[in-house]
């Protein structure tokens, strides 16, 4: 049975890859997470917003045009762009993660944010998305340091430092779909 494309007309594998910029690439997530929190914006908006180079913005703004996960809202000068809510599931071995904005702006935060640059050195992505949810639950006040450092086994003062890290992130998409 055919199919139709996706709405981007690129290729699911091809999207894939611009999940995985997104997430190798804390300017890219940083202009994405923008996006998504404060769209439509025009990318004169993004360079005085976000202090990115003009050039680089534009770079960035056709990939992510490309990719299906930002689209013009408006088709005249000066253009504006809003972003697609990414929500992508990934199973291998028996374990799954589910990759949302909010990984993205955690990711985006990383060249702010010493602690979050430390625990993705240390751990990586699965391990900042596993942090992610326990930090949601601590916003929730279902898990306190103690017992997320206990599950990520990590020292309850890396579990301290990482959940105070993630805690605006984890209160801004408390709400929202995953």
């Amino acid at each position: 049975m055919a199919k139709s494309p996706p709405r981007s007309g690129q290729p699911p594998i091809q999207q894939l890859q611009t999940v995985a910029d997104l997430l190798d690439m804390p300017a890219l997530a940083r202009l994405y997470a923008h996006i998504l929190q404060h769209g439509p914006v025009t990318v004169a908006e993004l360079v005085d917003e976000i202090d990115i180079p003009q050039g680089t913005a534009y770079d960035y703004m056709q990939n992510l045009e490309a990719a299906g996960v930002v689209e013009k809202t408006r088709e005249h000068r000066p253009y504006e762009y809003a972003a697609e809510w990414i929500a992508l599931t990934l199973s291998t071995d028996g374990e799954t993660r589910t990759i949302t904005p909010a990984l993205f702006v955690a990711v985006a935060r990383r060249d702010q944010n010493e602690d979050i640059d430390v625990y993705i050195e240390r751990h990586g992505l699965d391990g900042l998305a596993v942090a992610l949810e326990y930090a949601s639950e601590y916003v929730d006040g279902t898990v306190n340091h103690l017992i997320a450092a206990r599950e990520l086994d990590i020292s309850p003062l890396e579990a301290e430092i990482i959940l105070q890290a993630l805690e605006p992130v984890a209160t801004e998409y408390a709400d929202a779909a995953v």
